[in-house]
């Protein structure tokens, strides 16, 4: 005997659409075939990218790729500025990424040599000339490629003021590039980008000097980049008329790697 629960339940049943046997046929066999010429055309699809040149360590269509997702973010982010915070809000950042600083330095010895884009020394300074720069703080959210993200309190330098003491000498230099000291690590930087006004050469964090983890004397810092380019223990800092090398762009990454 059917019960008024049971019949409850079966009604959406009773009142559901319905088709023949031939009709679901002819809609397996469309899915079907639908699916087989999908998978043939990713296969073939993928055949025909693994034969094409390689630019920085990937197939040239997806460095193409890579290059107009750079062009269309530079528009986009060229009067833009990422949200700030209070201080209150800061978090420790993860200690993540150390080529490049594997050996902590006697920071008493440390120096960063600035160069120009044809190669000339500019300077050699040691941390007490970007101690006596104007000093700023910045409260920003610092991205990690690999999907994490930290709320820090960063302070130290803008890059566009100590711009200033080079820029009669450097000219219209488009690029800079930044190195650790051995020179394991690197990155480079579009001129806009870097004298971006949340673009920092950073001092302090959480209002006390860098520890080594964490680059010191002297790192970049930005939320508009991802952490990839914002280099720890900078040892050179170099104006270019090329694109500069960067490390994680010759593995495959976006150069640009913006936010």
């Amino acid at each position: 005997m059917t019960t008024e629960r049971e019949r409850e339940l079966r009604a959406p049943l009773d009142d559901a659409p319905t088709i023949t046997v031939e009709e679901f046929r002819r809609r397996s066999r469309r899915s079907f075939l639908t699916g087989a010429a999908g998978i043939t055309g990713a296969v073939l699809g993928w055949r025909w990218l693994q034969n094409q040149p390689v630019a920085d360590g990937i197939p040239q269509p997806l460095r193409s790729q890579l290059e107009r997702n750079e062009t269309l973010w530079t528009r986009l982010s060229a009067s833009r500025s990422a949200p700030e915070f209070a201080v209150s809000e800061a978090t420790p950042i993860q200690v993540n990424g150390r080529i490049g600083i594997r050996n902590e330095i006697d920071l008493a010895d440390w120096t960063v040599r600035v160069e120009g884009p044809d190669g000339e020394l500019l300077d050699d300074l040691d941390v007490a000339a970007f101690d006596a720069l104007p000093q700023r703080d910045m409260v920003i959210e610092h991205k990690c490629i690999e999907g994490w993200s930290s709320i820090v309190h960063w302070g130290g330098v803008r890059f566009s003021d100590f711009h200033q003491r080079y820029a009669d000498r450097v000219g219209d230099a488009p690029y800079v590039g930044l190195e650790t000291p051995d020179g394991l690590y690197y990155v480079g930087w579009d001129m806009a980008s870097i004298m971006h006004p949340q673009t920092m050469l950073a001092l302090r964090q959480g209002g006390a000097p860098l520890d080594q983890d964490h680059g010191a004397p002297l790192r970049i810092a930005t939320p508009n980049k991802y952490g990839i380019k914002c280099l720890k223990r900078i040892g050179v800092i170099r104006y270019a008329r090329e694109r500069p090398a960067d490390y994680w762009a010759e593995r495959s990454y976006d150069w640009y790697a913006g936010l």
